[in-house]
């Protein structure tokens, strides 16, 4: 058997064991670095970069991302497979932006789906859907974050437009992949009934889409950008109350879709 894409190299700025969110079960999150996009409420704003970079971190200077063999990777991940089979977890590709690095990430899906382990990855869809269809035959999970139906807003908020977001996530969801639509739900960007109630709609006209997670917006991470000397646009920005969240979610809910919040 030719196991030469356990050699191949990417980039991550991290690794995090016993996690329960980002998919089923106990799963183990890795994070990969570069991204297209840049929202203004990133709690990862270290992702952005494909660059390896220095941060401050309680005052001392860190570097931010490491070049890794799937090899390596899966080492980490293998320390856990008890849990993944008790748990019916298994490991969830993060950043950043998987689809940037579609090789590296590719070939730890697929050395995952060799080892019997459950794979996920949280993603904008942002690419081509040449790339993400190399995904597919090794993607029990797609995690689709839709931000926004108005593009000039979402322009606004993440740099990008959303027409290719929204094309690919029908594309997605026709592919017969499972997909769980997710929305950070940001104050002055997308936490109106109106907004929230759109994009649910949106998402239940997508074939086979069951779930819609609400992700309240939180400022963790927002000492990062000091770190990295960057301003923190939305430092103003009051996250949303609980009484908030839940009204959002009984509109969302009328959609027809199995609503929760958090994910």
């Amino acid at each position: 058997m030719n196991n030469d894409y356990l050699k191949v190299k990417g980039r991550i700025f991290d690794i995090q064991r016993y996690s329960i969110h980002d998919g089923p079960g106990i799963r183990t999150i890795i994070f990969l670095k570069g991204c297209a996009l840049r929202c203004k409420w990133c709690c990862n704003p270290e992702s952005q970069s494909f660059d390896i970079e220095k941060m401050k971190v309680k005052g001392k200077d860190k570097l931010i991302g490491r070049d890794v063999t799937v090899e390596e990777v899966m080492k980490e991940v293998m320390k856990d497979i008890h849990y993944y089979n008790r748990s019916q977890g298994g490991i969830t590709l993060s950043g950043g932006e998987c689809l940037l690095q579609p090789d590296f990430a590719v070939a730890l899906l697929r050395a995952a789906k060799a080892n019997g382990i459950n794979t996920a990855i949280e993603s904008t869809a942002f690419t081509k859907f040449e790339i993400i269809e190399k995904f597919l035959p090794f993607l029990d999970l797609f995690l689709l974050d839709i931000k926004h139906l108005d593009t000039i807003k979402h322009k606004q908020f993440t740099s990008q437009p959303n027409e290719h977001i929204l094309e690919n996530a029908m594309r997605l969801a026709m592919s017969s992949m499972h997909l769980i639509i997710r929305v950070p739900v940001i104050p002055t960007f997308n936490d109106t009934i109106i907004e929230i109630r759109s994009i649910a709609e949106y998402a239940k006209v997508l074939p086979g889409v069951e779930e819609l997670h609400l992700l309240p917006y939180h400022r963790l991470g927002s000492d990062k950008y000091e770190g990295l000397n960057r301003e923190y646009e939305l430092k103003d920005l009051e996250p949303p109350t609980n009484e908030q969240m839940q009204l959002l979610m009984e509109e969302a809910k009328k959609s027809g879709l199995k609503v929760q919040i958090g994910g």
